[in-house]
């Protein structure tokens, strides 16, 4: 009996041992050196920001990506939240052209890479199927920024898009501040200004998974979206038009449920999106608005995001196909992470009922998003 007590005390005492060196175990290290390259004669770079209340952000200049984002969970231990790569050529060469980056000058779509300010049409680069996506052909995502650190917290990034560049008319400086506040929120403002009249429609492309970067799927995390409507898109996810009521459907996410659990439901929509992959009209009138919360199921980690934007889109990872080798030895599969981008709606330039994004020339863009992070 004494053997046995002590055969099975050793057992108990090497689990707990393998738990706490687990739950011990920092994330994934990122060298700044793997970021440090020169890119059409500027120079790249990692930049760090931390808190001091435990959340630490690392922002790379070349598309202003987010690689990096530590937060706490209901444990206490840090967890890398979003996906991305450990060296700047991870970025360069993916097959995922959007890991962490700020995106524009259009964010989401244009239908057939075309649309018209007054009497001038504008023609784009095409890069969607039928439509540009995300800015077109060499959006900001491959775009180098000059970088100006703001103390330990808060980091400037700026970049002039020239005229005609991708097909947008108009000089347009752009700039995107990144700042960790006490409060535990990732919060992001951009400004622009065009010397001639243009359209925008900024928005940030990171990759979440709360449960920490390569922990599998999203499905089971709880998504609540503050939104009544959403806008129906055609196969190429085109808007048609229409503003839907997202009551009776899969896409009514105004009570917290999983990301999964209508999924496999018999819906043209979900059918053209391969999942979600639908801009979502807020609820809220007001300028400063809640957007949506989510929480991983095993982390116990909670992401509430604020805009003054009128729309978001949420994209589910239904176009991951294990292609990238991402951080940590893993790989970018299928529905491990999901967006929420917040944004004016796709293809406005060509909708007349819908927000408008036209920036007249002199005239100064801004938004503004947060992301805050809790535990529960």
């Amino acid at each position: 009996m004494l053997k046995i007590a002590v055969q099975w005390s050793c057992v108990v005492v090497a689990c707990l041992s393998l738990v706490t060196a687990c739950r011990n175990q920092s994330p994934q290290e990122i060298s700044a050196g793997a970021f440090e390259k020169e890119v059409e004669g500027k120079s790249a770079a990692l930049y760090t920001l931390d808190n001091g209340k435990g959340m630490k952000a690392r922002i790379s200049n070349y598309g202003g990506r987010l690689v990096s984002l530590l937060v706490p969970d209901r444990m206490g231990e840090l967890r890398d939240v979003v996906l991305g790569f450990d060296s700047l050529s991870g970025y360069m060469k993916s097959t995922e052209p959007y890991f962490g980056a700020i995106v524009g000058r259009y964010a989401n779509r244009i239908a057939k890479g075309r649309f018209k300010i007054g009497q001038d049409t504008f023609r784009l680069s095409i890069n969607n199927g039928p439509n540009t996506l995300h800015g077109g052909l060499n959006g900001f995502q491959y775009r180098l920024f000059s970088a100006s650190p703001r103390g330990d917290s808060s980091l400037v990034l700026n970049y002039v898009s020239k005229d005609g560049e991708e097909g947008f008319p108009g000089n347009l400086r752009v700039r995107v501040q990144y700042t960790l506040t006490a409060y535990n929120e990732l919060k992001l403002n951009y400004q622009a200004v065009s010397d001639k009249n243009t359209v925008i429609n900024l928005s940030n492309h990171a990759f979440f998974n709360l449960n920490g970067a390569g922990s599998g799927t999203v499905n089971k995390h709880l998504l609540r979206i503050f939104a009544d409507f959403y806008t129906p898109v055609d196969s190429t996810l085109i808007p048609s038009g229409q503003i839907s009521p997202v009551e009776g459907s899969p896409f009514d996410f105004r009570k917290a449920r999983a990301i999964g659990e209508r999924l496999a439901e018999a819906n043209v929509q979900l059918r053209y999106g391969k999942g979600y992959d639908h801009n979502f009209v807020l609820s809220s009138k007001k300028l400063w608005k809640e957007a949506a919360i989510v929480k991983g199921d095993q982390s116990g980690i909670m992401m509430t995001v604020y805009t003054t934007e009128p729309g978001l889109q949420f994209y589910g990872g239904n176009f991951m196909q294990s292609r990238n080798k991402m951080r940590g030895v893993k790989s970018d599969d299928f529905r491990t992470a999901f967006c929420l981008e917040t944004q004016h709606f796709p293809d406005s330039p060509n909708q007349p009922d819908f927000p408008s994004t036209l920036l007249k020339a002199g005239q100064i863009y801004k938004s503004t998003s947060v992301y805050r992070f809790s535990t529960e």
